[in-house]
């Protein structure tokens, strides 16, 4: 078998070392990673280095063992973020904010607080949720990012690594270039959330087979048509106690795998190593990181504990109810306030969580933790590695899909009703108008300016997640 291309260009078809202690993690992981930064070197770093010299075979080999350390140090933070909380809080909070904001600047057009309609939806948010990140014109500021990145590398890397300016310079342009330029451009559109949010929930289901009811002729017998009918409701009350019997099964058993689940309770320090590089940055704090803690969502009164957490500390039990803040988001994307009965569903569901609020923090971080799996993990990865390089190389930019497919899939979001059960209750929380619920519930999301403050309030987050450094100190 010949060696791989991130053998051949990163390590001289030497073997490569592992990047993951963790037995946990899937072995084909590694080659996947190591594929992807020969790919991203490849294409971002061998085209101009090349000019400048032909027979220099070590540069690339050696940004690879500074990325490695850097992953190295990710893996160690990544271990001490309180997942639950960030999923079950965070995320949350900031989601369910940006559709109040949305929809206080969509109530604010055409008033006189847009200037007698002057002003846009776009520019109404941003006054609500700014960022100094972000520019009054939507554009994302890559200094902010290089800022972020410098910091990242000075707490990853040892110092003998960091000081050569060159190698660490490298390194963050190919970082803030893939991702200002390439992957926060995407997923802010709304077309590629649609997407995203249709192959969540998967295609609609369709009957196995469709029944055909031949009209009743003049000879058939009473007696007959008794005897179908009699059939026809003991298999329809077979089938509904074989489905019943299936889900309790399938509740108990995850009822014990609960039970006996592990706890999850994030570590709460790190390697010596790790700590004695990261006491620099806590020391001389940048402006840039240090200001972007006061870019906060103004018209949130939540906003401001948000960043002040500290994930590294593990939660006190008190601290938990994971169940609270995915109910308020989709108390928030339903609207149900504007509704009786679906208000009062809420309430009915909120009180029955708050009563079950022990198992539920055990419930969902299982769920989760279940989610992310390490194939889903893997999946991700080469799904990246081809989206960003097909063909080996930086393909062009996917063409935009026509208005006539971005109307077909937000219709059919709105034309979803669910299954199983879920279609069941469904009712229960959209309101006797469905469509109306879904399309208001869609609108937040449909302002690829919008989108933006959103993608970068949680890119913040997930940064002080990993790196609480970049908080700083008052100046």
């Amino acid at each position: 078998m010949p060696p791989s291309l991130a053998s051949r260009l990163l390590f001289h078809s030497q073997p490569a070392p592992q990047l993951f202690n963790d037995t946990n993690v899937s072995p084909e992981l590694t080659p996947e990673i190591y594929d992807f930064i020969a790919l991203a070197l490849r294409a971002f770093v061998s085209p101009w280095w090349s000019k400048i010299t032909r027979y220099d075979k070590d540069f690339l080999p050696h940004i690879t063992a500074i990325l490695t350390k850097v992953i190295h140090v990710f893996v160690l933070r990544l271990q001490g973020v309180d997942l639950p909380d960030f999923f079950f809080h965070d995320v949350p909070v900031i989601l369910s904010q940006h559709y109040r904001d949305y929809r206080n600047a969509a109530a604010k057009t055409h008033t006189a607080y847009a200037s007698g309609g002057s002003t846009s939806l776009s520019s109404l948010f941003a006054q609500l949720q700014p960022h100094m990140a972000i520019s009054p014109e939507g554009i994302l500021d890559k200094e902010y990012y290089r800022q972020i990145v410098d910091h990242i590398l000075k707490v990853c890397l040892p110092p003998e690594d960091y000081e050569p300016e060159a190698e660490h310079i490298i390194i963050r342009e190919v970082i803030v270039k893939v991702l200002i330029d390439d992957v926060i451009p995407k997923i802010v559109q709304p077309w590629f959330i649609n997407r995203t949010i249709l192959d969540l929930i998967g295609p609609p289901e369709e009957p196995l087979y469709t029944s055909y009811t031949t009209p009743a002729t003049p000879t058939s017998s009473t007696s007959h048509n008794f005897i179908v009918l009699v059939l026809s409701i003991l298999q329809t009350f077979s089938g509904m106690c074989l489905a019943f019997m299936h889900s309790y099964k399938q509740a108990m058993t995850t009822i014990k795998l609960v039970q006996q689940s592990p706890s999850h309770t994030p570590r709460p320090s790190f390697t010596p190593h790790v700590q004695s590089v990261a006491e620099p940055i806590a020391r001389e704090p940048s402006t840039t990181s240090a200001k972007s803690t006061t870019s906060s969502i103004s018209s949130s009164h939540n906003s401001s504990t948000l960043f002040s957490t500290t994930p590294m500390v593990p939660n006190t039990p008190m601290q938990h109810n994971y169940a609270e803040q995915p109910l308020i988001l989709l108390s928030e994307l339903v609207s149900s306030q504007d509704h009786f009965s679906t208000s009062m569903t809420f309430t009915t569901i909120s009180m029955v969580a708050s009563s079950m609020t022990p198992f539920l923090d055990k419930l969902l971080p299982h769920m989760m933790y279940t989610f992310l799996s390490p194939t889903f993990i893997l999946n991700t990865t080469r799904t990246a590695k081809r989206t960003l390089f097909p063909n080996g190389y930086p393909g062009p930019s996917p063409p935009i899909p026509s208005p006539e497919e971005q109307a077909e899939w937000r219709a059919k979001l709105i034309a979803w009703r669910g299954r199983g059960s879920i279609a069941l209750f469904l009712p229960l929380i959209l309101g006797d108008n469905p469509s109306y619920t879904l399309g208001a519930a869609l609108d937040p999301i449909s302002n690829e300016h919008c989108n933006l403050h959103l993608v970068v309030f949680l890119l913040d987050r997930i940064l002080l997640a990993l790196f609480p450094e970049l908080v700083g100190s008052p100046l």
